[in-house]
């Protein structure tokens, strides 16, 4: 089912609750024509996913290259909530928005070796999304779809 404009708040405030359930998800980035996947802990704010990675990292290499990314979550049992995302992923270098980022991010990132939002290393990453799919039982129900 098509997510409609006038429920696309309720929908992302189902998807932020799912996705705090499954704590981890996956991301996947492209190297020339090779996909990696990698394990991250986003965070969303409305419609926004953010993550941190630092600057120089093979991860924030790949998506200078190519933006596009691909994230899934899995809540195991009893819930079998599946989310997807795929959207588009910017690296952000502005302080101002690096903060922003620092406080929408809800783990404690000094944790991973970042001092603050002006540590030179601290990147983080704002995921637009172009689709995103809320389902049950590895997609076959109570799927919906929002797409921009």
């Amino acid at each position: 089912m098509e997510v409609r404009q006038d429920e696309q708040e309720a929908f992302f405030s189902a998807v932020d609750e799912a996705c705090k359930k499954a704590v981890w998800c996956a991301i996947a980035t492209v190297r020339l024509d090779q996909p990696r996947v990698r394990i991250i802990h986003p965070s969303w704010e409305g419609a926004t996913l953010w993550f941190a990675t630092g600057i120089k990292s093979p991860k924030a290499d790949q998506i200078r290259a190519n933006p596009m990314v691909d994230i899934q979550y899995q809540v195991s049992p009893p819930d079998f909530v599946h989310v997807m995302v795929r959207g588009k992923a910017e690296l952000i270098s502005d302080l101002a928005t690096k903060q922003h980022a620092w406080d929408a991010i809800d783990y404690d990132l000094t944790m991973f070796g970042t001092s603050g939002p002006d540590d030179p290393n601290f990147c983080p990453v704002r995921v637009i999304p172009t689709r995103v799919e809320l389902s049950e039982m590895f997609g076959s129900t109570n799927k919906r779809v929002w797409r921009c």
